[in-house]
């Protein structure tokens, strides 16, 4: 009767204590922009959310999500305790400059993206699968770029945190089995096209380095708008030849990537779902199409949460949490049956004699 009366405060007591291990498992993703050497401030942190709060408001979300649209990048400040009028504390000045640096940074990037599409629309006006093949080449570089910055920060104890490194590989590792899909198609057939992508991707690759390194919202806003690009390419390729796709076989590889036992790095990267609630069905060409135009929309809501410092977790991550706080709450069953019992045998059983 005690045990049973106790029980409940222990378990009280016990979910209060690891209350604070828990918060400070989370708190390192600030100092991931407040540590970086070369850079410009970051947007303002958002208030922490309550795990459960989370889950749900992504689960509702997902819930009333019928189509992927593709949103546009952040606003020139976004903030919850504030509405996008800058923080309480800091001063006009600041906020006006952050904003200013914002449109700057923002400005470059579209001109920049602009640059890009022009010259591909010039030289695979009418070749489209070797079009994609150069876009997925060039598409997964900077996912590249962002681990390797991160983990030459984890090298010099500046910042750690495993849910970037998780995201951003699930996206690179989304990008290469696109581009085995193009190659699978032979967009890969023409030497020209080869050279122009790799050269591209390796000049991209150190570009991305450094302004991953100088600003990290840049960089992924920047990402942001070629991701955007990919996926508007996409959305017209099928509306135009949609019909065609229809009629055609879908390649192995996209098969065994969308419909394979194991997806969790397939889930990973779309932070803007709870895992498990997306599963495509490959039947045809159209299909593949029409989920790598899906993919090319998650990456950009990936991207833009990433431009709010501390605002990316990876999407298992959540459910995690969700089982460690039901296993907090919930007191271990105990076999009291099995309890009585022996009590009541060890009470009824004759002593046993023991020779000295």
């Amino acid at each position: 009767m005690m045990a049973t009366t106790l029980s409940p405060a222990a378990f009280a007591i016990s979910a209060l204590s690891s209350s604070p291990l828990k918060a400070k498992r989370h708190n390192n993703s600030a100092s991931f922009y407040s540590q970086t050497p070369f850079r410009y401030n970051p947007l303002s942190a958002r208030p922490s959310i309550p795990r459960k709060a989370s889950w749900v408001r992504a689960t509702v979300l997902q819930d009333q999500e019928e189509k992927v649209v593709v949103e546009e990048s952040f606003p020139a400040k976004t903030s919850a305790d504030d509405g996008g009028k800058g923080g309480g504390n800091e001063p006009p000045e600041s906020s006006s400059l952050e904003s200013w640096v914002i449109k700057l940074e923002q400005s470059v990037n579209i001109f920049l993206t602009d640059s890009v599409i022009k010259v591909l629309d010039t030289l695979y006006h009418d070749r489209h699968y070797a079009r994609f093949f150069v876009l997925e080449t060039i598409a997964r570089v900077p996912y590249f770029a962002f681990i390797s910055v991160l983990h030459l920060y984890e090298s010099f104890g500046w910042w750690r945190k495993a849910d970037y490194l998780k995201v951003h590989f699930a996206e690179s590792w989304n990008e290469m089995h696109h581009l085995l899909i193009m190659e699978e198609l032979g967009g890969n057939a023409w030497w020209v096209d080869r050279f122009l992508a790799q050269h591209i991707a390796v000049a991209y690759y150190f570009m991305t380095v450094f302004m991953y390194a100088l600003s990290p919202r840049m960089a992924y806003h920047f990402s942001e708008c070629v991701e955007n690009h990919a996926y508007e390419t996409y959305d017209k390729f099928i509306k135009a030849q949609g019909e065609e796709l229809k009629t055609s076989p879908a390649p192995e590889v996209a098969v065994k990537y969308y419909t394979g036992g194991d997806l969790y790095l397939f889930d990973e990267f779309q932070t803007s779902r709870v895992p498990n609630t997306r599963r495509p069905k490959i039947e045809n060409l159209y299909d593949v199409f029409v989920n790598i135009r899906d993919d090319e929309a998650e990456h950009c809501k990936t991207m833009k949460a990433c431009q709010t410092h501390g605002n990316l977790r990876s999407p298992h991550s959540y459910a995690e949490d969700a089982s460690e706080d039901d296993s907090a709450c919930v007191p271990p069953q105990t076999d009291c049956q099995g309890i009585v019992d022996g009590i009541k045998k060890s009470v009824t059983s004759p002593p046993v004699k023991q020779d000295i």
